[in-house]
């Protein structure tokens, strides 16, 4: 494929209250539309474009400049994509304010704009995209639709529908054969997710997000990311609650974070705006310990609703939103951010240790 010598033709955005942002069409030739949202990293887009939590939605890049460094290969290990946190692009559009289309790194197999051909995936570049955050911060995440050569679209609201069910595999698939059995429920797990617990001694046993694993032979449970509004998953938090009510280690991320909380009696809301980048401060609670995260997420627990039996561990130092939680007594427990975080940072990647940890305490006594 060979997209650097095309003639750029004008693309516009638009958002649902009626501003428009002009701009150069990139990527595939089509019209889409979505919730519009910003992520802050400087680094990462492939990461980021395959992350199956940006289900629906037209993703704002502010750093100014995007393709610089291509797109890495194709390449799998252990029957998962190397490079990329799932097997297709994610994002419904891309918005960009400078597109490289000279791409320069050793690792690099094809440029942004080829790969966005290939899954068919719009974008636009040549806008203000600091304006564009603004006016998204000012306002809220709003909806909005890249419009192609006047190809009209309405708009979508990706949260009236259950896009976890869009993003889950449709059948059980077992990876590695480590000494202790994890099951993976996937809400929309990222890549990183299934290799930091491989690496951990762990076989996983990943499941469809409504799958009834409670006749599977395991010794803790992992609840992934995933895209949308965690009430949509009822069939997972019913499954959830039984898992309550046994000791087996259970930990959640993101989405799963969510809905632990759904099944705990707590509930969650929608933010403004949400939080997406690589630069989020969080506290670890009870001590002056702060990490900074990588956060995808437009949903969060709202901690005034914890049941007694539960406390929260983690807490967002911009705005002290929830962060994570986990029971007093049995070894369940959450965050809201990634540690698994690729690109990057990996500051709580430990916690991930933490939870083989109490899966090694809770086989030695079972």
């Amino acid at each position: 494929m060979d997209s650097q010598n095309k003639k750029p033709k004008k693309a516009k955005l638009v958002l649902e209250n009626n501003m428009e942002f002009v701009g150069f069409h990139f990527g595939n030739p089509s019209s889409v539309s979505g919730e519009v949202v910003f992520n802050t990293a400087m680094t990462g887009y492939p990461e980021s474009l395959t992350d199956p939590s940006y289900k629906g939605q037209i993703l704002v890049a502010t750093y100014p400049l995007i393709g610089n460094y291509g797109v890495p290969s194709d390449l799998k290990l252990d029957n998962l994509l190397e490079n990329y946190e799932s097997d297709t692009i994610q994002v419904s559009g891309l918005i960009i304010s400078d597109y490289s289309k000279k791409y320069s790194h050793w690792n690099a197999a094809f440029s942004l704009e080829d790969w966005m051909l290939e899954h068919e995936v719009p974008g636009i570049y040549g806008i203000d995209t600091r304006e564009l955050t603004k006016t998204l911060r000012e306002n809220g995440t709003m909806l909005g639709k890249i419009i192609y050569e006047e190809e009209e679209v309405d708009f979508y609201d990706p949260n009236k529908e259950n896009l976890v069910n869009l993003v889950s595999i449709n059948e059980k698939q077992v990876y590695g054969n480590g000494k202790y059995r994890v099951v993976l429920i996937d809400c929309g797990v990222k890549n990183a997710i299934i290799k930091n617990l491989l690496k951990r001694d762990v076989t996983v046993i990943r499941v469809p997000w409504d799958y009834d694993y409670s006749q599977e032979e395991y010794d803790g449970l992992f609840i992934s990311n995933g895209p949308g509004d965690p009430v949509m998953c009822q069939r997972t938090i019913k499954h959830l609650k039984n898992s309550f009510k046994n000791d087996k280690p259970i930990f959640g991320i993101c989405l799963g974070n969510q809905l632990m909380a759904i099944a705990s009696g707590a509930k969650t809301y929608k933010m403004k705006y949400g939080h997406r980048s690589h630069n989020q401060p969080v506290l670890y609670v009870g001590t002056d310990k702060a990490y900074i995260t990588s956060q995808n997420h437009g949903f969060a627990v709202d901690n005034d609703t914890l049941t007694s039996d539960w406390k929260p561990n983690f807490i967002n130092l911009n705005d002290q939103s929830s962060e994570g939680f986990y029971h007093i007594s049995k070894p369940f427990f959450s965050t809201q951010f990634h540690p698994e975080a690729s690109s990057g940072p990996t500051d709580t990647e430990f916690l991930f240790d933490e939870f083989i940890e109490k899966i090694k305490k809770y086989t030695s006594t079972n």
